[in-house]
């Protein structure tokens, strides 16, 4: 095994002439199944294609995306493993100092909007070469779609970015078709019908027989119910079984999104975890202090891709699909002993998990053949009574792996979906992941607790979450351990009022829970929730949405989750009396704050009546307007973590 080429030197090393492909990642190159731009070089590479991998490269200029001459085929490129904006700015629109995907921890090393900016270059290096864009930050904006850093609808990606070809999705199957084609000399023209692909039309051609239109880029970024519209049917069709073409105008040519590629099957799942990676960084980012981003990867364990979980805010729906493949424990067990053999191996696999840890297949019997309900989620409102909750699988498999000779302890990490365990109706997971696979603290996501602001996630009610609550501490007094939950929130999500803030805040004192971090909403391209954030619509119900966007109300709803920081008692005091609970301020032991009177005497009551009356939309104003509410010398509020 080695690492795929990343200069002229190491290409030539193996006495190629060409390159075929031209794996352009704005990521440092990790030969870890982590990483998306891993996956698909070994997989190409596996069919006997040869694959140079340019990683981070300068972008001030197309010289270095000459690196290798002309590629054989195409130039792939990948803004990275998360997108480049996300990357780059936190939730408040701040410039982060750090990029885990970067050699150093360094920021700066790829461009913002870095996809369209490589895929722009790779043209001005060889403009006969064609580009073929994927991964997520192409996958979430292939069409015309609201971006929060600009403020505004921009059209698709496609379109930006002057490429050929949008690969869309996880991209196995897409790539190898993609890379098929190529080497039978087949024009771009004639690989417009392969799955899981994205193109434009020429000028004036007619849309694919069966089509779906929605509103093109110019209505939508003028009308936001037409926005709203649209991205319902995008959301509606990203199906393998009934997911129709879609297209959208984008001036005198049709943005076209071919169905989605068909879900891998266990074996095609199995096979790409078995390819011969590295499973580390490239040895050359050593002296710059390697890729922190390998930490919490290089001994943890993928064992199924997808998500039936269908959250409002999060983007794996659209780009995974929500049909769920699972690996066999053959493969899974196959990686693990692997592991054993790795001298940095300490004994601890950190995570067996996925999108959703506890999901080990499809919803229910029908979903890989007629797909997944339209309209409909698979454990919201409540679960569904087709859904298959059984945890019996995984558990075999997690047993399976403490018995490995030279593992010590296998940690759960990633996200588990507790209603899906409230819906088993057994407790023996439960049990099995209080005694042997939670380190202490297991961190779960009830997001909020509010009705109305849970209804806009597709989250399920806070009583569900109440319940788990209760079987987890029961089962940690059975196990004769002492541990805890750790709740993940999110701030100012369309549909959360100060009240419901209030509320949640009133929630966490009465549970005793401090939560060290939380996130304020960060609208990411093609979700549902991004949909209600810059519409104010709910594109399911298509009912109107009240959306926190004042900057002011949106510090307010943050600090009230942590209420009990000092740095915070002054946010919250305003926060409280626009929300008009100042019964909350005192003394008590049902206040959520003490009395600042110094601070108090300084609001008049003009700027009391101000803060009750809050923003109003449109001329949206901040509460007490022309006065810092932070002025006094309080500190700003830690960083919250970003979802991935």
């Amino acid at each position: 095994m080695s690492f795929l080429p990343i200069t002229k030197e190491e290409m030539d090393a193996r006495g190629w002439d060409q390159a075929d492909f031209v794996y352009v990642t704005g990521d440092a190159y990790v030969d870890h199944p982590s990483f998306g731009a891993a996956i698909l070089s070994r997989l190409l590479e596996s069919k006997g294609y040869r694959v140079a991998m340019l990683p981070q490269p300068d972008f001030s200029s197309p010289a270095d995306f000459r690196r290798f001459g002309r590629p054989r085929y195409a130039f792939l490129v990948t803004g990275g493993v998360v997108d480049s904006m996300v990357a780059h700015y936190t939730a408040a629109k701040r410039r982060r100092s750090d990029d885990a995907y970067t050699p150093g921890n360094l920021a700066g090393k790829r461009p913002d909007r870095a996809c369209t900016v490589y895929a722009r270059l790779c043209k001005e290096a060889y403009p006969d070469v064609p580009v073929v864009i994927g991964g997520i930050e192409a996958s979430l904006r292939r069409f015309a779609h609201y971006d929060y850093w600009d403020d505004a609808v921009r059209p698709s990606i496609l379109v930006e970015s002057g490429a050929d070809l949008l690969s869309f999705g996880m991209g196995e199957h897409s790539i190898l078709e993609i890379a098929q084609a190529f080497s039978q000399g087949k024009s771009l023209r004639q690989m417009r019908g392969i799955r899981g692909l994205c193109w434009l039309s020429d000028p004036g051609e007619p849309a694919p027989p069966g089509a779906v239109s929605c509103a093109g880029f110019d209505k939508v970024r003028l009308d936001k119910t037409a926005y709203a519209r649209a991205s319902r049917i995008q959301l509606e069709q990203q199906d393998h079984a009934y997911g129709k073409p879609i297209v959208q105008q984008h001036g005198d040519r049709l943005l076209v999104q071919n169905p989605p590629a068909l879900p891998l099957t266990q074996e095609e799942l199995d096979a790409v975890a078995a390819l011969p990676y590295e499973r580390y960084y490239h040895p050359s980012y050593e002296a710059q202090g390697g890729v922190k981003a390998i930490e919490e990867v290089e001994f943890s364990i993928i064992h199924n891709r997808g998500c039936f979980g269908g959250c409002n805010f999060c983007s794996i729906a659209f780009h995974q699909g929500r049909v769920v493949t699972a690996r066999s424990h053959e493969s899974v067990l196959a990686e693990a002993r692997q592991m054993v053999k790795n001298p940095r191996f300490k004994g601890y696999i950190h995570d067996v998990g996925g999108p959703t840890a506890n999901f080990r297949g499809p919803a229910c019997g029908k979903q890989l053949e007629k797909g997944v309900c339209m309209g409909k989620k698979c454990l919201f409102p409540s679960p569904c009574p087709a859904l298959k909750a059984d945890h019996s699988d995984y558990i075999r498999l997690l047993r399976k792996l403490r018995e490995i000779p030279g593992v010590k302890k296998v940690f759960v990490r990633s996200g588990l979906r507790y209603d899906y365990i409230m819906a088993d109706k057994t407790t023996h997971f439960l049990d099995e992941l209080v005694r042997y696979h939670v380190s202490g603290q297991l961190k779960v996501a009830p997001e909020h607790i509010s009705p109305p602001v849970l209804a806009r996630m597709g989250k399920p009610p806070v009583q569900v979450y109440d319940r788990f609550c209760r079987a987890f501490y029961e089962a940690t007094r059975r196990a004769g351990k002492e541990q805890y939950l750790v709740p993940y929130l999110i701030s100012s999500h369309p549909g959360s009022t100060m009240a419901d803030a209030v509320a949640l805040a009133l929630y966490l004192k009465k549970n005793h829970i401090r939560p060290e971090q939380v996130q304020d909403f960060y609208p990411t391209p093609a979700t549902a929730s991004t949909t209600m954030f810059y519409t104010g619509i709910d594109p399911w119900t298509m009912e109107k949405v009240f959306v926190p966007t004042d900057p002011w109300e949106k510090k307010f709803q943050r600090a009230l989750l942590q209420y009990y920081k000092p740095e915070n008692r002054r946010l919250c005091i305003e926060a409280l009396i626009r929300a008009g609970r100042e019964d909350l301020i005192g003394n008590g032991p049902h206040c959520l704050v003490q009395p600042d009177r110094e601070y108090l005497r300084r609001l008049s009551d003009k700027e009391k009546a101000r803060a009750i009356a809050g923003p109003r939309r449109g001329g949206q104003r901040s509460p007490a307007r022309g006065r810092n509410p932070r002025s006094g010398g309080e500190r700003r509020g830690q960083k919250g973590r970003n979802r991935k």
